[in-house]
């Protein structure tokens, strides 16, 4: 059962909501007799809230017109779930500020709780360990961030000036499809609306972002992240690599996810054996080839690689090298 303190923190926010709230409509929500309500609410007022009494049929209680709440008032779960929320957001990527922004933000927290729950939330942060090293990532302008959100939201086009992988500065007219936040990094996706084609930007390599007037219709189709999965699957890269593997797409999406390679039924040509139906034809792009050859010993099934030859030779060498480990003494 919540405790006391929680019920009553629960009902300050069931009055701040809004409105006027009956006496059996909050003790329904807190699960708590009227009279237990009545009895929280004095536990408000004591402590300055002015909490009115509405009278009447429909009467009740509501908060004093233009009460401001205090800043923070976080319940034991609550204080919690936001702390760990700013470390995992941080060592995850998905932050719009540099780490001493987190910092400062956890900082602040813990100065406005009450000490027993910050000496115990610092006991536990204090504790935690984590399996992997925080990433590094190029984080977002929060502005950018919130103006192309309500783009997306009110389906308005967004000019974006934008700098490529290769360094080239652009301006873009983007229709919005939605904001993704994929391996640490953030994306948009949607129309580039002077080639009528879909595109796929990083959020940290938008200097500027201004929305314009007008508006668009969302095409039917994938949703936002199955587009940036896509997108990232069949980007510009040094190498083109097409296989062919026996296996089911579980199997090989285990190895090769959505993000890395797409895959497509291989159907085989005239008089080819029948069989090859159960092969997948698998195409990704890649800048290095040396992670692939790991990646296909693992899946440990069927494949032959189509192109490019020298990923062949980095395979066969692979081999090599396990043949001659096996056959040491």
């Amino acid at each position: 059962m919540p405790r006391p303190t929680a019920r009553v923190l629960t009902l300050l926010e069931l009055l701040q909501s809004g409105g006027t709230r009956t006496v059996a409509e909050l003790a329904d929500r807190l699960g708590v007799e009227g009279r237990t309500v009545r009895r929280y609410v004095d536990h408000l007022i004591d402590l300055d809230v002015p909490v009115e009494s509405v009278r009447g049929r429909y009467g009740g209680y509501r908060l004093a017109p233009g009460y401001r709440l205090p800043p923070l008032m976080f319940s034991d779960d609550e204080a919690l779930a936001v702390l760990l929320g700013l470390v995992a957001g941080r060592r995850a990527g998905l932050t719009t500020t540099q780490h001493t922004a987190n910092e400062t933000a956890s900082a602040k927290i813990r100065r406005v709780l009450p000490k027993h729950l910050a000496r115990r939330l610092d006991t536990l942060l204090e504790s935690l360990a984590f399996t992997e090293q925080p990433g590094e990532f190029d984080t977002p302008d929060s502005g950018i961030l919130l103006t192309i959100a309500d783009a997306v939201r009110h389906h308005r086009p967004v000019s974006l000036r934008y700098t490529g992988r290769d360094g080239r500065r652009s301006e873009r007219t983007l229709h919005a499809y939605g904001i993704v936040a994929h391996a640490g990094r953030w994306y948009v996706t949607g129309e580039d609306a002077e080639i009528g084609e879909d595109r796929t930007f990083r959020l940290d390599r938008i200097a500027d972002a201004r929305a314009l007037p007008g508006s668009f219709e969302v095409p039917v189709g994938p949703g936002p992240a199955q587009r940036v999965l896509s997108a990232l699957a069949t980007a510009e890269y040094r190498h083109e690599v097409t296989l062919r593997i026996h296996g089911t797409v579980e199997q090989i999406r285990a190895h090769l996810p959505a993000s890395v390679a797409s895959l497509e039924e291989h159907r085989p040509a005239a008089g080819q054996d029948r069989t090859t139906e159960r092969w997948l034809r698998v195409e990704l792009r890649a800048e290095r080839l040396d992670w692939l050859p790991p990646v296909l010993a693992s899946l440990d099934l069927p494949f032959v690689i189509e192109r490019p030859d020298e990923l062949r030779d980095l395979v066969t060498a692979l081999a090599d090298r396990l043949a001659s480990c096996a056959r040491r003494a």
